[in-house]
């Protein structure tokens, strides 16, 4: 069925009053959403940061996404109304619901969920039944294999055959590595495609104890990349992987692996697939998130795009970005398989002449779900249905994460750390990934999960000085706001709770946080000991329950309504008129 024919049986449907209100998304859809007529003569489609979410979800984007420095104005560094004019789209309908948050509300009630797998599966087919010839590549930029309850149980299996299903062609990782070394390389074999990674080396000492290696010459872990024939082109796509993976997550589970950005080595890699392989199209399919990405291509020649994934900016069109041997277009395809990234090439004589690209919004009550998709969702969800679907309350407000500081369901699993623990103040990670729950919504044990669901869950309870509280709050704000983009090594903020501090994101390392005291009004002073919840320990395992225990624990006692009473955002300091901020 395409899209026209399922529009025309939704009219009919509708007229007969089939439909719930929600269908008529549909209608509000511009016809031609998913019309994508094949320019040039390649097609290569683009997924990334799906965070194991096959089902269709609400996913809010931020009204915070702080620019500082040279990022200062530019994409991806802007939010609502400001981005859709840098993209000249329209504010107002599905273009402004599916890039901003603006209306969220009201409006992911007017449109439905968006992403889920059996949907995904439709979309892909008709975009690649569309390329020319009917080929095309399907890349998938990682966080794929992590992020909800039924990935956690069958560590991640459920996503490599998810996506064998899809059809996906060539992915890379970061999330994947939160797993066991052996229960990633198991996962690898059982990928249909290829798992790509110039940037992962076998450490020495492993090498010589008989450690798996893909190249002992080289010391790669993985392939570092692969040639693909299409219509008669050769096409290059290089893998990197998150370059701070063993800073970010638990090495303990990756002992044997380093990484790094290592840009000179892509750029000797590029070099020598260019003398060697004669492509006719370099790609890089990165998790290295978007800054790292402009940066990289600025000093990397010889890439004509970087497909890019991590930091979750759902971008319009490509970045151009200037290099010393000519230009590099740099893309990032959003998160939670709310988005499809096309990319056509018109490639002659072994080089670039022209491209164009449309980033899809993936709408789950436009597009029909797909009938062997929806089959193996429903068969690998069924063992742990009663788990998911554990009702724990309902949501009095919108409950959301992604932003710079904290949003609404940060601030409940913040709350419930000091509640459970016992806690003056709480930390929880800055991660990027977690969907969104409406007003009024039930909150299952599920969206808790969406949020909360890792490979080291575990809860701690101690004391901390002012000063180390202080110390933990600069270094994450330096990992965010440092003006040099190789040194943001990891998400969003830490999320605090109980705690009120103000942050100057433009100051030096060491001078962003200042006025830091308790929610009562007392000051935190450097030298004094307080009580501190938070979960999601790097180096060592935490000793206490798993989060997601603990939050559920406190929505329990909340008796069927989960609201907030103080949302702990810091006062901010020299970012006024930053395009990056749009303040509720």
């Amino acid at each position: 069925m395409n899209r026209r024919e399922f529009l025309r049986l939704m009219g009919m449907a509708g007229a007969a009053g089939m439909l719930p209100a929600s269908a008529f998304a549909a209608r509000k859809a511009p016809a031609d959403l998913y019309e994508v007529p094949h320019f040039g003569n390649l097609r290569m489609l683009h997924i990334t940061d799906t965070h194991a979410q096959l089902q269709p979800v609400y996913f809010r984007e931020p009204n915070v996404n702080l620019g500082i420095g040279a990022a200062l104005g530019k994409a991806p560094h802007l939010v609502g109304d400001n981005l859709l004019k840098h993209f000249n789209l329209p504010t107002g309908g599905i273009e402004s619901h599916a890039y901003t948050y603006l209306n969220f509300v009201e409006a992911a009630k007017t449109y439905g969920k968006v992403g889920g797998f059996a949907h995904l599966a439709t979309l892909v087919k008709q975009l690649r039944a569309q390329a020319p010839g009917g080929n095309s590549l399907l890349l998938d930029g990682g966080d794929t294999w992590q992020g909800s309850g039924t990935a956690y149980k069958t560590r991640g299996r459920d996503m490599v055959d998810a996506c064998n299903l899809l059809g996906v062609d060539i992915m890379t990782g970061h999330w994947e590595f939160t797993y066991k070394d052996s229960e990633i390389l198991d996962n690898i074999k059982a990928f249909n495609g290829e798992f790509l990674g110039q940037n992962v080396q076998v450490k020495e000492e492993a090498v010589f104890d008989g450690a798996p290696v893909y190249d002992e010459d080289t010391g790669h872990a993985f392939k570092p990349y692969t040639i693909k024939e299409m219509n008669g082109l050769r096409v290059a796509v290089i893998g990197q992987c998150f370059p701070y993976t063993p800073i970010a997550n638990p090495q303990r589970f990756i002992p044997n692996w380093s990484f790094g950005i290592r840009d000179d080595a892509m750029q000797s890699l590029v070099d020598k697939i260019r003398a060697e392989e004669k492509p006719d199209l370099v790609t890089v399919l990165s998790h290295n998130g978007m800054d790292v990405d402009l940066k990289m291509a600025s000093k990397v020649s010889g890439i004509d795009v970087i497909f890019g994934g991590h930091t979750h900016d759902g971008m319009p069109a490509p970045t151009r970005v200037k290099n010393p041997g000519g230009q590099t277009l740099v893309t990032n395809a959003g998160s939670n398989g709310k988005f499809v990234g096309v990319m056509d090439f018109d490639v002659r004589d072994g080089k670039l002449q022209g491209y164009q690209y449309r980033l899809l919004p993936v709408f789950s009550n436009i597009l029909p779900a797909d009938a062997e998709m929806s089959a193996y969702i429903e068969k690998v969800r069924a063992p742990y249905l009663d788990w998911l679907n554990e009702e724990l309350g309902t949501a009095e407000q919108v409950l959301y994460r992604r932003g710079n500081f904290n949003g609404t369901f940060d601030q409940i699993i913040c709350d419930a750390l000091r509640k459970v623990h016992d806690a003056q103040v709480s930390l929880s990670p800055g991660f990027r990934w977690g969907t969104s729950v409406l007003p009024g919504q039930t909150i299952t044990m599920e969206n808790v999960l969406d949020q909360t669901c890792i490979t080291y869950p575990e809860t701690y309870r101690r004391e901390m000085s002012g000063a180390d509280i202080k110390l933990i709050l600069e270094d994450v704000s330096d990992n965010l706001f440092n003006a040099d983009p190789y040194y943001q090594q990891g998400g969003d903020m830490v999320r605090v709770g109980g705690l009120d501090y103000s942050c100057d994101p433009t100051a030096k390392m060491g001078g962003r946080v200042s006025d830091m005291q308790l929610d009562n009004g007392e000051v935190i002073v450097p030298d004094k000991k307080y009580v501190v919840a938070g979960w999601a320990t790097v180096n060592s395992q935490a000793p206490g329950p798993d989060i997601w225990d603990v939050v559920a624990d406190y929505m329990r006692l909340n008796k069927g309504s989960v609201s907030i009473n103080k949302l702990n955002t810091p006062k901010l300091k020299n970012i006024k008129g930053n395009p990056g901020l749009k303040t509720l």
